[in-house]
């Protein structure tokens, strides 16, 4: 697959399988999170892999969190079920530095584009990715029981697997309506 077919093609697989990505796909993947843009290679970011038996753990953080946190029944019920939506996932933190020239806004950014970066790279790979985000992303009790310090900022789940149904998604929205020229 080439870069232009890449960018063009690129979608959210939510419904994902075994096999999870291969030692050898998983280091590709790991290597495009690094090349991401990085104002003054300070590299905000740290990644925490989560497989097999980590799903587990990550699911009873989940859901230690969310009856910590008051959560509504509905959260509390799901959270052991989440991680399981993927044969891996991958968080992804923005690690802020206090920096002169670089803002607290671009170093989460940058720990954006990583996830980015690593979602293309498994789908050139023919595997497939969703981003999520949402109530654990932001939740104090997760950061905390990940030892994230106040300043760290989760910025996604990278769930990746394999697609479980071929669902090629066509192009919703239109150059056009984002794009002005001054």
């Amino acid at each position: 697959m080439d870069a232009i077919e890449l960018l063009l093609t690129r979608q959210s697989d939510p419904r994902l399988v075994e096999p999870a990505p291969t030692d050898e796909q998983l280091e590709i993947i790991k290597q495009a999170a690094l090349r991401v843009p990085d104002h003054g290679c300070i590299a905000p970011w740290q990644f925490i892999v989560v497989t097999g038996e980590g799903r587990n753990r990550l699911g009873e953080i989940y859901y230690q969190s969310a009856i910590s946190e008051q959560q509504e029944e509905k959260v509390i019920n799901r959270a052991k079920e989440l991680p399981f939506r993927a044969p891996m996932l991958i968080i992804a933190i923005a690690k802020y530095k206090q920096h002169p020239k670089v803002p607290r806004i671009e170093q989460v950014q940058s720990a954006g584009c990583a996830v980015l970066a690593m979602q293309q790279a498994a789908f050139a790979q023919g595997l497939g990715g969703v981003w999520r985000t949402g109530y654990f992303a932001q939740s104090e009790g997760v950061k905390e029981a990940l030892e994230l310090t106040e300043q760290d900022e989760i910025v996604g789940y990278l769930y990746l697997g394999t697609p479980a149904v071929e669902c090629k998604k066509s192009a919703k929205h239109k150059p056009e309506q984002f794009f002005t020229y001054l």
